[in-house]
């Protein structure tokens, strides 16, 4: 199963757990798979079937430009992390 990582804020939308295991083969089942046990989750970082502005996705350690269709699989480590913009 992916590890979805649970950024300090959204934790007590599943229950002050840091991380949460999901199934799924893209980041959008992932996030499905975690709001069904946990209603509210997709909410919060989904505005339909992408990211939320202001929100960014790193998949084992790397930035993920694909979005929630970023493929996952059993041992992804996928982290929600607010998007950082300047110049």
């Amino acid at each position: 199963m992916a590890r979805v990582f649970i950024p300090p804020a959204m934790r007590s939308t599943v229950q002050g757990q840091e991380i949460v295991e999901s199934s799924g083969s893209t980041v959008l089942e992932a996030i499905c798979d975690v709001d069904r046990r946990f209603p509210g989750f997709k909410d919060l970082v989904c505005q339909g079937e992408s990211l939320r502005p202001g929100l960014a996705i790193s998949i084992n350690g790397s930035a993920s430009y694909l979005g929630t269709s970023q493929s996952v699989t059993r041992n992804t480590e996928i982290h929600f992390l607010p998007a950082v913009g300047g110049g």
